[in-house]
């Protein structure tokens, strides 16, 4: 089942982006998150009047996905990056690409035009999640986050839901 986000689900959340931030490069945050820090962004993201769903199994949350404005100005209001996440358990049974669907949907509804995503560079999974979805690559950008000791690329795709 894929739902909006309430505020039970925070703690749920940062336990999966935690795993992504202690462990990985794919999310440049390098300390983790409590479940009130991810509280204060699904307010804020629902309070810009953009989507933030959860995926749930079995009562569990095991995925999430979401929009953020792409810029402040307002020649921007039609264009929004996107972000989806999975638990451990929960990679490659195409949950990921359902969470996009929904998500995708609602900000077509919405009025949304333009949806990008970035991605830490090499992410073969996520390439082929934002290729399946559709998107095409636009941008990339060479060594510009440092995790870990070492510079990563990150990697821009963008695709229009009003074509």
């Amino acid at each position: 089942m894929i739902r909006d986000a309430v505020k039970g689900d925070s703690e749920a959340i940062a336990h999966i982006y935690n795993h992504y931030i202690e462990n990985t490069a794919i999310s440049f945050e390098e300390k983790p998150v409590l479940g009130s820090d991810i509280q204060g962004r699904i307010e804020n993201v629902q309070g810009a009047g953009l989507p933030w769903l959860v995926a749930v199994e079995e009562g569990a949350v095991v995925g999430y996905a979401y929009a953020t404005k792409w810029k402040e100005r307002s020649a921007y209001r039609f264009s929004v990056e996107v972000s989806v996440y999975l638990s451990n358990q929960s990679h490659g049974r195409g949950l990921g690409a359902k969470l996009y669907e929904t998500l995708f949907s609602t900000l077509k509804e919405g009025g949304i035009h333009a949806v990008m995503g970035g991605i830490t560079l090499p992410n073969p999974a996520s390439v082929a999640l934002h290729e399946k979805m559709g998107m095409k690559k636009v941008a990339h950008f060479e060594k510009v986050g440092f995790k870990f000791a070492q510079w990563h690329d990150v990697g821009y795709w963008q695709l229009s839901l009003n074509t």
